[in-house]
Order: C-alpha cells, then structure tokens, then sequence
C-alpha cells in the first residue's frame, strides 16, 4: 500500500476554510492574552504603587502606541470571547452542520471587529 500524501505541507498553498481560520485565530488570541498578563499585572502593581507611577503609566497608555497596544488587548479579548460562545454553541450541539458553522465563523469575525472598532473609536 502506497501511501501518496505529502511528507511535508506549504502552508502558504492550502485554502483553509474560514471556520478553520476563525480556530487559529482563536488560538492566537488566546496565546496573545496569556503572553499580555504578566505585563498587565506589572502595569497594575506599578498603578497601585504611587500616584507618580499611575501618573507616568497613565501618560503611557496615552500616547499612539500605547493606545494601539490596548487596541490589541481589546481585539484579543473580544475576538476570544465571541469564538469562545461559538465554541461553547458548537459543544451544544448548535450550529455543527457545514453552513451553520461557516456563518458563525463570519459572524465570530464580524461582531468581534465591530466591537473592536467601538472600542478603538472609544479610545481615541
């Protein structure tokens, strides 16, 4: 029995389906949100420490790409929040047929960017 598949794939070559994309993306989010809390947790004990040190993190987080790194914190949390339901929805037994799945990838996607617009428009 020959076995003709690939011994390595090209990642750059495969379609991936948009549920499969909203799944990496997912992950990402997820890696992202965990890599971010021991940096949070050092901005909160230094915003706790004095009023010079809240002030300093304040004037921090104010400039653009502080701004933007809170942007990414909110995309991260929303977009895992909202494929986190879907994910909890698919468990459910809701939603697992092909066509189901694809529109509650798009609607992951959709909803997740809508509210990070919100909050980036929130921001600024």
């Amino acid at each position: 029995m020959k076995n003709s598949r690939p011994k390595h794939l090209d990642l750059t070559k495969i379609s991936l389906p948009l549920p499969g994309f909203v799944s990496i993306l997912h992950r990402f989010s997820g890696v992202l949100l965990f890599m971010a809390l021991p940096l949070l947790l050092l901005m909160l004990q230094a915003s706790l420490r004095s009023i010079e040190t809240y002030t300093q993190l304040a004037d921090l987080l104010r400039h653009p790409l502080g701004k933007l790194f809170l942007l990414a914190l909110a995309w991260a949390t929303l977009h895992h929040l909202c494929s986190g339901i879907r994910c909890l929805t698919i468990d459910m037994h809701w939603g697992t047929g092909l066509a189901q799945a694809r529109a509650s990838s798009k609607w992951v996607l959709i909803v997740s960017l809508a509210l990070t617009a919100l909050a980036g428009w929130r921001l600024w």
